[in-house]
């Protein structure tokens, strides 16, 4: 045994001690086999979680989407062409959208491409203007990274649940990116192959003319396995912007402030009236 607690507790451990304590406090109450909303937020009470969370968490529950896994060999092996996740957060439509493709657009090296009730997709900017975002974030010391430039196309989807609170789905298009990696080792097994023949033309024992192939091969897999952290960066890059809309990233409805004259207004009321004034008439009151 060691001699007391850690110092410090990473995030891996804080969510399992969380898990398992909730999940010792809880058994402490008999829920048997089912439990209805009213009685998960009664337990909610006693274990000390506010209402408005599990309210939340229940209809995230309740209106969660399987998006399911790719199956296929090339899907096993390189990885998903698509990746996308999903949350239910508060507010309403109209504002978590906003707030979303404000974080997109200060956040990520996107534009938008198409904007519908519900409904936005973003496509990457490049070339000089990237240039320019990239430079920008550097000189300004910004140290959060840009996650979802790989992204052919991101789409979000935005459906409106009970009051106060909205489903977001969030996904990326990997499909060009992952095609380079599929590209680069279909070259390299080709590269490998055109060797063995040139070796069995020349007359090299079989044996040894397979060396090419298999060295083709083995390039080849290691280029298409550097896709899958790409992949699992971005999806990262999602949920990172649903994140932001959690904590704070959609702000409340509030009505804008009268709007106050500006100085041009000023300068010319007062010459109005200077020359009403002295034509004898009578100025604005």
């Amino acid at each position: 045994m060691t001699g007391g607690p850690p110092a410090r507790i990473d995030r891996a451990a804080l969510e399992r001690i969380l898990q398992r304590a909730t999940e010792l406090q809880a058994a402490e109450h008999d829920v048997g086999e089912n439990i209805s909303p009213d009685e998960l937020i009664t337990l909610g009470r006693d274990v000390g979680i506010p209402a408005r969370y599990l309210q939340q968490a229940m209809l995230e529950e309740r209106s969660r989407v399987e998006l399911g896994t790719p199956s296929g060999i090339l899907n096993s092996i390189v990885g998903p062409r698509n990746v996308s996740t999903q949350r239910v957060v508060q507010g309403d439509v109209e504002r978590v959208q906003l707030a979303l493709m404000t974080y997109m657009e200060e956040q990520e090296l996107l534009c938008i491409q198409r904007r519908q009730p519900g409904r936005v997709s973003w496509e990457p900017i490049g070339g000089f203007q990237a240039a320019i975002r990239r430079s920008t974030a550097a000189v300004s010391g910004g140290k959060r990274p840009y996650m979802l430039a790989k992204a052919r196309s991101v789409h979000a989807t935005f459906t409106a649940l009970e009051a106060g609170y909205v489903h977001v789905t969030v996904a990326a298009d990997l499909g060009g990116t992952r095609s380079g990696y599929l590209g680069g080792a279909a070259a390299l097994g080709s590269v490998g192959i055109a060797g063995a023949i040139i070796l069995l033309t020349l007359g090299a024992f079989p044996v040894i003319a397979i060396a090419p192939v298999a060295l083709g091969a083995g390039l080849g897999y290691g280029t298409v396995r550097q896709y899958q952290p790409l992949a699992e960066r971005t999806l990262l890059g999602l949920e990172r912007a649903l994140d932001h809309l959690e904590q704070g990233g959609v702000k409340p409805r509030h009505e804008l402030p009268p709007r106050a004259p500006s100085l041009t207004n000023l300068i010319g009321e007062e010459i109005r009236k200077a020359i009403a004034k002295s034509s004898g008439g009578k100025g604005p009151k």
